[in-house]
């Protein structure tokens, strides 16, 4: 139900902003001579710009979709091949303890755990495209062991939560647009993002088992999250005397280097097992087709919504009321031209991206700014959590998400504020 109040609220909100304004710009007379706002044309043909939002997004959408199908054709077919070839199962052992903890309702061996970890190592390595399949296939593995169809199970919110919460270890995707703008020093980011997105990924961990009950204290758990955590710090000193350029080609060398590394280990699996790699490999790759397929519907009515909410002008008011308020305390407020990003971000991918670009080309700013620093940060520290939800929930044909997108929300929050924080401690 949270899910349908926020969609509604998308319009609601979005019509009542698009009313204001055209009766603004009808009456700006008054308008002008009480609150002194100046109203233009933009504000009279918001509704026309509403309008065209929804046949871009509904676009969108569908392009969205058919990108997916290759995506997902290639990386459902390489799993495909790892399932069978018993790469996966192998992998799955190392985390299995720890899952076991935070996942009680999966059965020990069920394939669910080896697309989890497959999900994770994805995200950690920064790569979006060669996560959503894995997640997707997780989520139908998941969806077996659920009770109850249409609602969301414990063991599919946690895992959703995590996913959204978006742990980076090797940020690819954040340095190649940092170098595509020019930035001097692509990589100093690094540092700061892997560590606002471990606070992020803590933060949705602890809300869930908090929802769930789990007890987050046991020593295996314990091990677990303090091996990781000295695993940071110690990427952390590893890095610290390292230079900027050298930090980038470390960063973008390692995470191609991993990843071709898995696909080239699930084949050699395969081919010790002695299985005709070429028809697994089909065989996943259909599967990747149908779902692609499937979860238009989902996409289109989420990113018409927050077309909608965007194009009403509803969006930059919220950003102008927060650098008023943050004014107002006596706070700084360089960081507020970069909060565009935070806030699009859990809501479309895209466009938070799209807003990252813009702040990189403005030439007040570019990359190499506070804000451009900040923005970066941003951009990897959260997930698109209503995007995921769309996805991977639609994937399934789950309705009710219960309390996903209220923990979710709770991480990419976690991760905004420490952004903030730790961009101030590094570069303000």
């Amino acid at each position: 139900m949270a899910l349908n109040y926020i969609w509604i609220g998308f319009f609601l909100v979005g019509l009542l902003v698009a009313i204001i304004r055209v009766a603004g710009y009808f009456l700006q007379t008054h308008a002008d001579m009480i609150f002194g706002i100046t109203f233009t044309h933009a504000d009279r043909d918001v509704f026309q710009a509403i309008v065209q939002s929804t046949f871009h997004m509904a676009k969108t959408s569908v392009d969205l979709s058919i990108y997916l199908i290759g995506v997902m054709a290639l990386w459902l077919g390489i799993m495909k091949i790892g399932e069978k070839g018993g790469a996966v199962t192998m992998l799955s052992k190392l985390v299995s303890p720890f899952f076991r903890k935070i996942f009680p309702e999966i059965p020990d061996k069920h394939p669910a755990m080896s697309s989890i970890m497959m999900n994770f190592c994805a995200n950690m390595l920064g790569l979006d495209n060669a996560a959503t399949p894995f997640g997707i296939k997780a989520m139908q593995d998941l969806q077996e062991l659920n009770p109850k169809k249409d609602t969301a199970s414990n063991a599919q919110i946690m895992f959703l939560v995590l996913n959204t919460s978006a742990l980076t270890v090797i940020p690819i995707s954040i340095l190649a647009y940092r170098a595509a703008a020019h930035s001097a020093n692509p990589a100093e980011v690094f540092l700061p993002l892997l560590l606002a997105t471990f606070f992020s990924t803590m933060a949705g961990l602890i809300a869930v088992s908090i929802v769930q009950r789990i007890n987050l204290f046991k020593p295996v758990v314990l091990l677990y999250l303090g091996v990781i955590s000295g695993l940071i710090a110690l990427l952390f000193l590893l890095l610290h005397n390292m230079s900027h350029a050298r930090i980038g080609t470390f960063s973008i060398f390692s995470g191609n280097v991993i990843l071709f590394f898995f696909i080239i280990f699930f084949l050699a699996t395969g081919i010790f097992k002695r299985i005709n790699v070429y028809e697994a490999f089909i065989e996943g790759a259909k599967e990747g087709f149908t779902v692609a397929v499937k979860i238009i519907p989902y996409l289109v009515a989420m990113l018409v919504g927050i077309g909608i909410f965007r194009a009403s002008g509803a969006f930059d008011m919220l950003l102008n009321g927060i650098a008023a308020v943050v004014s107002w305390m006596g706070f700084d407020t360089s960081f507020v031209p970069a909060l565009p990003v935070a806030l699009m971000k859990p809501l479309s991918g895209s466009g938070a991206r799209g807003l990252l670009l813009e702040l990189f080309a403005n030439p007040a700013y570019g990359p190499d700014s506070f804000a451009g620093r900040l923005a970066s940060i941003f951009q990897g520290s959260s997930e698109t959590t209503f995007y995921t939800v769309a996805v991977y929930y639609g994937a399934v044909n789950i309705s009710k998400t219960r309390y996903t997108i209220t923990c979710g929300l709770i991480a990419d929050l976690a991760g905004i504020i420490a952004a903030i924080f730790i961009g101030y401690y590094f570069f303000f």
